[in-house]
């Protein structure tokens, strides 16, 4: 740690309006006066790290490239911290961290109902065709053809993953009346009201599959062609998670082969240079985000699922405070 260090000036990546907003006036406060932010447009990639010369810490976010060769070029230009301000790491090469000395750190935990609302916002907006009804009254047409959904009442939801998001969404789901199994390895035996069950028997009986776990290399691509089959006919898939829990192919596949009733997708695999981007004027390079785009049945989003008033506060309180305890050469506890 730097113990001893007066003043950490910090370089933030990727700033949007919001972020600048929240930060600049949580540091106004006065409470965190050792700490020097300066705010940049770039995503922080190997192109860009070279901007942190002279900085002592960087702040990112979970869609820029901290791979090795990001890593190296921030060691080369003096910097000792990572502050993510996010709760995801998988695009952070921990190793190279480690071998350059430097310390990452990450907010785990922000706000889990925001993510978990935004989930069953998916839910209800692609089950009851909200996307669509809009754009149809929008212009005069109050033909409800094609507007035809489900009740989630009586049926069954299963959550894969049953961490502080997991949780928050188990319990909107039980408050809709529904039945609740989940599927985690490490069941919360707290959670009286969930049936924990295999991971093939939450694909067979669930009529509603939400994700809410990390990215790792043992449930990379856990739904695809092979798990999808086992998935009943009808199914509701939402992925407010990490894109890479899908195998996005597999899924085009099997929307086309009309194997899901809706599916809400706030991440997705491709999510590197379109994600928090305006790309209202450019046509899409890759074309499996073009196709999910094209499904009536299917609802996507710009991984906003942390994005309310309230995770946003709490988001900067935690990286500063990551900050301030770098500073004064103690732990936070957010160390990864």
């Amino acid at each position: 740690m730097q113990k001893g260090v007066i003043n950490m000036n910090i370089l933030f990546f990727g700033t949007k309006s919001y972020d600048k907003e929240f930060f600049e006036k949580l540091v106004g406060s006065g409470a965190y006066h050792d700490l020097e932010l300066t705010f940049i447009e770039p995503n922080l990639t190997p192109e860009t790290a070279r901007l942190a010369d002279g900085y002592l810490a960087v702040c990112a976010f979970v869609n820029m490239n901290l791979s090795k060769s990001t890593i190296y070029t921030l060691q080369k230009c003096g910097v000792k911290l990572i502050l993510m301000r996010c709760a995801g790491f998988n695009n952070v090469d921990l190793e190279a961290a480690k071998e350059c000395g430097i310390i990452v750190m990450r907010v785990p935990g922000y706000s889990p109902e925001a993510v978990a609302e935004h989930a069953m916002a998916l839910v209800l907006t692609a089950d009851r065709h909200m996307h669509k009804a809009y754009i149809k009254c929008r212009e005069n047409n109050f033909n409800l053809s094609g507007l035809m959904g489900v009740n989630l009442h009586g049926r069954t939801a299963g959550i894969v993953g049953t961490g502080k998001i997991g949780t928050a969404m188990a319990k909107i789901c039980r408050g809709f009346g529904m039945r609740i199994i989940a599927y985690d390895m490490y069941p919360n035996k707290d959670l009286d009201f969930i049936e924990y069950v295999s991971f093939e028997q939450l694909l067979a009986e669930a009529d509603l599959i939400s994700l809410h776990c990390p990215l790792t290399e043992d449930n990379y691509h856990m739904i695809n062609k092979d798990t999808i089959q086992q998935m009943k006919d009808g199914v509701m898939l939402v992925n407010t998670s990490r894109g890479a829990l899908i195998k996005t192919a597999d899924l085009i596949q099997g929307i086309r082969d009309e194997k899901f009733f809706a599916v809400g997708l706030d991440v997705y695999e491709e999510e590197t240079g379109i994600v928090y981007e305006d790309m209202s004027d450019r046509i899409l390079e890759h074309s499996t985000m073009a196709r999910l785009l094209s499904f009536p049945n299917v609802m996507v989003t710009s991984h906003q699922g942390f994005f309310t008033r309230e995770a946003l506060q709490a988001i900067s309180q935690t990286t500063m405070d990551n900050a301030l305890a770098f500073v004064e050469g103690r732990k936070s506890g957010n160390e990864l």
